[in-house]
Order: C-alpha cells, then sequence, then structure tokens
C-alpha cells in the first residue's frame, strides 16, 4: 500500500516521534486512522440516536419552509 502525505502531515508525523511520543511513524499513522474509526462509529451511533428521537418524538406542525426559514434567520 502505497500513502502519500503532504509536507505539513509529514512535519507533523516527525515532530510526533521525534518528541518521543511515538517510536516510528508507523505508529503515528496507526494511531491516526484508530481515532478516525473511534470518531466516526461515534458520530454514526449519535447521528442514529438523533434519526431515533426524530421518528420516536412527538409530531411537529411546523413545515419544512418553517424549519428552513428559523435557520436562516439564525
Amino acid at each position: 500500500m502505497n500513502i502519500t502525505i503532504n509536507k505539513r502531515q509529514q512535519d507533523y508525523i516527525t515532530k510526533l516521534v521525534k518528541s518521543g511520543e511515538y517510536q516510528n511513524n508507523s505508529e503515528v499513522v496507526r494511531d491516526a486512522i484508530n481515532l478516525h474509526r473511534i470518531y466516526r462509529e461515534t458520530i454514526i451511533k449519535d447521528l442514529r440516536e438523533e434519526i431515533r428521537k426524530g421518528w420516536e418524538g412527538p409530531i411537529s406542525s411546523r413545515t419544512i419552509k418553517d424549519i428552513i426559514a428559523s435557520k436562516k434567520k439564525s
């Protein structure tokens, strides 16, 4: 597998390794991938919960136009 990273990302990885927090570049990338997985799983779980609340919640008298209009005002 080949992965391309930009200079800024490379500098960040190098900084983390030099700090002693990680032993090598691969550890940094593995940790980043694991954190990304956890982040995505959390976001998806939270979205599913909000959707469930919406489906199980009370029916609103507001129309889609009302909702959009209120968001445009804020």
